[in-house]
């Protein structure tokens, strides 16, 4: 796991469970990777009382898929915050295997902001805002 500037980076290692009937890894793994890169850059970064109140689910994924991955491959899994409104938080995510340094995919995902409680969207704290979005 690593931390530089705005982007977050997290290691991932292709599993055989991973692979689908074509032999690489399937479309829908990618997007758990998208989605678990997001959810350790959220763990480490915001305070934990917002971490107690605030939950996260997905409005909209967009990827592209550029290379297949393939079992026993390392891939490096960066992602990093883009521009927010009140309830759509933009997030952008590039997985790259390690050994080649090719991109293999490219994603943008946009995110609500839960109250845990309630199960409604939430306006988040002027320091999560500060964390997790750019000037619009």
């Amino acid at each position: 796991m690593s931390t530089e500037g705005t982007r977050f980076s997290i290691s991932m290692e292709v599993r055989p469970e991973d692979i689908d009937l074509i032999g690489h890894v399937n479309n829908t793994v990618y997007l758990r990777w998208v989605q678990d890169a997001a959810v350790a850059h959220w763990h480490i970064l915001a305070p934990a009382e917002e971490r107690e109140t605030i939950l996260w689910v997905v409005r909209r994924h967009e990827i592209d898929y550029k290379r297949p991955a393939f079992s026993g491959d390392t891939l490096k899994v960066e992602t990093w915050i883009g521009k927010a409104t009140r309830f759509a938080f933009d997030r952008h995510t590039t997985i790259i295997n390690v050994s080649s340094g090719r991109i293999l995919a490219l994603a943008r995902t946009v995110w609500c902001p839960i109250d845990r409680k309630t199960g409604k969207p939430a306006d988040v704290s002027p320091a999560v805002r500060d964390l997790f979005s750019i000037p619009a």
